[in-house]
């Protein structure tokens, strides 16, 4: 069972702004970006489900960060179809992520009160993620699909709809502003916070310091603040 409710969930990303993607092909350096994250002051962390044998990685990062990092929202990335969905459920995942959308797999979370964030690459998609209860949008790959002047035109008809490119999102200040000047209300970071090179030296200071840097820049931008929510 989730140990962080679905409008945590939800909250906690509109809160901060930021989702860093962890890779889960090794458990050590999983947990390792996972410390150096929450060090930086990042309280959600999407595993993505890729590579054989990454479900069985995120069983043990879960369980782990249980332990660790109990105040910390821990979803799985990379999820297109229900039946994986319900697998991690069963684990226990805080939220569910995909890089496209999948209507059973929204029924399934929010029928266990779990959030899920999908990728969408149209207007027709996110409203069909919207009408099935999906708060958060993750736009994917979100700089192929015209980066964030795609996010500007969407909310022109749409602006209740929230969010959240992955794919194309750097964390610097430009990048940053860029996208959250044009309406974003989050954004997924994965090797631009946490570069290959850096997992495997175990640099987790300079993740540490550029986590932290990217949400100190966010804070500058965002729309949302804690107390509003």
């Amino acid at each position: 069972m989730a140990a962080h409710t679905r409008f945590a969930v939800v909250r906690r990303i509109l809160a901060t702004g930021m989702v860093p993607v962890v890779p889960l092909s090794d458990r050590d350096a999983a947990l390792g970006v996972a410390r150096a994250c929450h060090a930086g002051g990042a309280r959600v962390l999407e595993f993505t489900n890729r590579g054989d044998g990454a479900l069985g990685v995120f069983a043990e990062v879960l369980e782990a960060c249980r332990d660790e990092l109990p105040d910390v929202a821990v979803g799985i990335g990379s999820v297109s179809d229900a039946a994986t969905a319900g697998w991690c459920l069963n684990l226990g995942a805080d939220f569910v992520v995909g890089p496209t959308f999948d209507a059973d797999t929204a029924r399934i979370c929010h029928g266990r009160k779990v959030a899920y964030v999908p990728g969408c690459g149209t207007v027709t998609e996110i409203a069909e993620a919207e009408s099935l209860g999906c708060e958060l949008i993750k736009i994917f790959p979100g700089d192929a699909l015209g980066g964030p002047g795609f996010v500007k035109a969407v909310r022109g008809p749409r602006p209740w709809s929230w969010l959240m490119p992955t794919g194309g999102v750097d964390a610097t200040e430009a990048s940053l502003a860029a996208w959250f000047d044009a309406g974003v209300v989050a954004v997924g970071i994965g090797s631009k916070l946490a570069s290959a090179d850096e997992i495997a030296r175990g640099d987790w200071d300079a993740v540490t310091q550029r986590v932290a840097a990217a949400l100190s820049h966010i804070g500058d931008h965002s729309i949302w603040q804690e107390e509003a929510l």
